[in-house]
This record gives C-alpha cells, sequence and structure tokens, in this order.
C-alpha cells in the first residue's frame, strides 16, 4: 500500500448556505495543493448504490460532484475520471437516471465502471476472502477521492467515504449484486478494513447535507441539513467525525476502530486537527435536524 498524500488528520467542517459551496470551503481548509498536482491523474469515487436520488440521501448530488470535479480541475491535473461499481444496480443505469451523465459530458470527463476489468490481483489480510480482483485503474491513478453521503448503515453501522471506497471497487461482476456472493457480507467489516488497508484514500469529502438516518444505505430516512460538509486528508478521521453526528464513537463503528489500531488513520478526535465549524456546533446542527433535539456527545 502507498501512503496517503497527506499524512496528517486534519479536517475542515462548514456549513454554508448550499451543498456545492460548502464542498469547495470544507476543500479550502485543507492543504489540497500537496495532494493534487499539475499533470496526476486524479480519480474521484463517487457513492452511487442505486438510483433513487439525492433527494433521499441515497447517492451524492449531480451538481455537487460537478462542484467537486471544478474544484479538482483547479489544480491542472492532467486527468480526472469518476470510477465506482454500484452493488445496487447496474453502474451504468444509475449513471443516466440520476443525471450524472450531463455532468460528466460537460466537464469532459470519462466513466469507468468498476464492476468489470481489466483487472489486476489484490491479495487481502482476510480469513474468508484472500484475494480479489480489482480493476488495473488502481495502479493507474496518482490520487483518490473519496466523495459520499453520510448514512446509518443495517450491517455496516455506517456507510461514509471509507465504505464508499471498500464496497465500490470490489467488481460485481466477481462479487455479484449486491457483491454478496464470495462472503463478503459474512464479515463486513473485516473485509471493509482488509480493503482500506490496501487501497489509499488521499482526500475524502462526506455531505451530511442530505444524511440518511434508520436504516441504510438506501430506505431510511433524509435528514436535511442544508450544506453540512466534511472533508479530510484522512478518511479514518473524517468518517469518524461522520460517526458522531450519527451517535457513534469509533469503538462503534467496529471498521474505524481496526483502521485507527492499523494506523491506516486517525479516530481520535484530539489528535485531530479540526478547523472550520466546531464539532460541537456540527453535532447540535445535525441533531436539531434529525431529531428536533440537541445530542452533543461531548461538550468540552
Amino acid at each position: 500500500m502507498r501512503e496517503r498524500k497527506v499524512k496528517e488528520p486534519i479536517v475542515g467542517i462548514v456549513q454554508s448556505s448550499n451543498e456545492q459551496l460548502s464542498i469547495k470551503q470544507a476543500l479550502d481548509l485543507l492543504p489540497v495543493k500537496d495532494i493534487i498536482k499539475e499533470g496526476m491523474r486524479v480519480v474521484i469515487t463517487p457513492n452511487w448504490v442505486n438510483a433513487k436520488g439525492p433527494a433521499t440521501g441515497a447517492v451524492v448530488g449531480p451538481d455537487s460532484l460537478q462542484a467537486l470535479i471544478r474544484y479538482v480541475k483547479s489544480f491542472r491535473p492532467a486527468k480526472i475520471t469518476i470510477a465506482t461499481g454500484s452493488g445496487g444496480e447496474d453502474t451504468k443505469s444509475i449513471f443516466h437516471k440520476v443525471g450524472y451523465d450531463r455532468v460528466l459530458s460537460e466537464e469532459a470527463v470519462e466513466l469507468v465502471d468498476l464492476n468489470y476489468g481489466p483487472y489486476i490481483e489484490l491479495a487481502l489480510e482476510h480469513e474468508l476472502i484472500k484475494t480479489t480482483k480489482i480493476n488495473r485503474l488502481l495502479e493507474e491513478m496518482d490520487v483518490l477521492i473519496s466523495f459520499a453521503q453520510l448514512k446509518q448503515h443495517e450491517e455496516a453501522t455506517m456507510t461514509a467515504t471509507l465504505k464508499n471506497v471498500a464496497m465500490g471497487w470490489p467488481p460485481a461482476e466477481i462479487h455479484g449484486f449486491p457483491k454478496k456472493n464470495t462472503g463478503i457480507h459474512e464479515d463486513l467489516h473485516g473485509f471493509i478494513t482488509a480493503i482500506l488497508k490496501k487501497i489509499p484514500i488521499d482526500l475524502a469529502v462526506l455531505s451530511a447535507d442530505k444524511a440518511m438516518i434508520g436504516t441504510g444505505p438506501s430506505n431510511g430516512v433524509a435528514v436535511d441539513t442544508p450544506g453540512l460538509v466534511i472533508a479530510s486528508t484522512d478518511a479514518v478521521a473524517c468518517d469518524t467525525i461522520g460517526a458522531r453526528l450519527l451517535g457513534f464513537l469509533p469503538q462503534g463503528v467496529h471498521y474505524l476502530y481496526e483502521l485507527n489500531k492499523a494506523k491506516i488513520g486517525e479516530a481520535d478526535v484530539q489528535k485531530m486537527d479540526i478547523r472550520g465549524m466546531a464539532l460541537a456546533e456540527a453535532e447540535r446542527s445535525f441533531s436539531l435536524a434529525a431529531y428536533g433535539k440537541e445530542v452533543v456527545m461531548d461538550k468540552k
């Protein structure tokens, strides 16, 4: 595994007037110039679990994906690729139904469906799945950005930027739809941990603008917290903040605990460089929107 571009766990939290502006402002709080350099190949993996649309909190919004693409373009990469493999339905069907096709056409950005090859073989530290085929784009990219919605999840406890990559990259051509044929879901937390020990995320962007509570990844209730966005140089740190909004410490999300223990990322908020909106304010804003009552995990 190569190391991610910036090792320090720097987190930007922003709640602006809209999600697109918040993405830019949250990323501006990070040293993105040390991550994306001119001439690099940048891959963005968005959360496209199904075609229910962004208003449900199930997938990222097309306009927000476009804002992220345009932000990345400002650093003059050689190429930007949108790459993911849906587990809920055909990736290209979601691409057309939700309106991502318009965005990629306007921005002249290519789509790679990770559910198919060409492949390389990836060895994993997992009891059930020792190896998996994975798209060879893994070896060709310089920077990986995970862009996801914050959601509770019926098996993974929560889904955010980490699970987005861990389940978006393994191919459905091998693992089946919804990627359950080879035993991934028999030890889902262990599989997520194993994949993320091999695939470094350089930049994590997590939207709570339309988060999902109740049950995810598709059938929960959307929480409208306009413009609430978390971005980080460390996906473990990013998702730890997201977990706190949902009411979980990292010990309550087993793969967060394991990835922190393996030093893949930081799950201790005291060791993070948190910029922008105070964590307690973010927790307060989200809980008021979700439950009509303030829930702050640590008021100190």
